[in-house]
């Protein structure tokens, strides 16, 4: 390359190089830059982390239930969801432990005494499923048609411990606690051919 050429490139690129790219200058309000300024409210964790479950989306979930502890400390509603996101991924042994530390925390809390039965009757133990069952059960005053279906197969599955229910947790019912206590993802009902 010659002398030239090599002068007018390095002119071409210095000249490109000064131009204005038509756009707002750097720290202009660019529409698409991030300012680092919030924009509005954060949804808390909690509530991010129930909607993920619903939408079945539950190693976000646990990680929206994380933030929420993060945010707010293990309460007995975190811990709660906590454990119900570790079983709906199958993390019975974690599971287990976060219903049992959110059953210390308040053990009047109906929800973690259910999805602890949940848990337990996924592990194969229906004899303390049961029992945890009923004592959801009676701290609900009988309430939750999800917790006396629980309570029913744990009862079945002592009776006759070759009971045909699949080991799945879909036929069990987690109960949740927010705005009003409602099913979460209960078994789907098979449509009639």
């Amino acid at each position: 390359m010659t002398l030239g050429r090599a002068l007018a490139l390095a002119a071409t690129c210095l000249i490109s190089a000064c131009q204005s790219t038509g756009g707002l200058p750097l720290g202009g309000g660019d529409p698409y830059a991030p300012t680092g300024r919030a924009r509005g409210e954060a949804v808390d964790g909690l509530t991010v982390g129930h909607r993920l479950m619903e939408a079945g989306e539950f190693d976000l979930a646990l990680r929206a239930y994380y933030r929420a502890a993060a945010e707010t400390g293990a309460t007995v509603d975190v811990l709660s969801a906590i454990g119900s996101a570790n079983l709906r991924l199958g993390r019975l042994g974690q599971a287990e432990a976060m219903l049992r530390r959110a059953i210390d925390a308040d053990e009047r809390f109906v929800p973690a005494w259910n999805n602890l039965g949940v848990a337990l009757m996924e592990m194969g133990e229906p004899a303390e499923a049961s029992r945890v069952f009923r004592t959801a059960y009676a701290l609900d005053s009988g309430e939750s048609d999800a917790i006396r279906e629980n309570l029913r197969l744990a009862l079945a599955q002592i009776e006759n411990p070759a009971y045909d229910e699949p080991k799945d947790i879909t036929n069990y019912k987690l109960v949740r606690r927010g705005y009003g206590e409602y099913l979460l993802l209960g078994a789907p009902e098979a449509e009639p051919l």
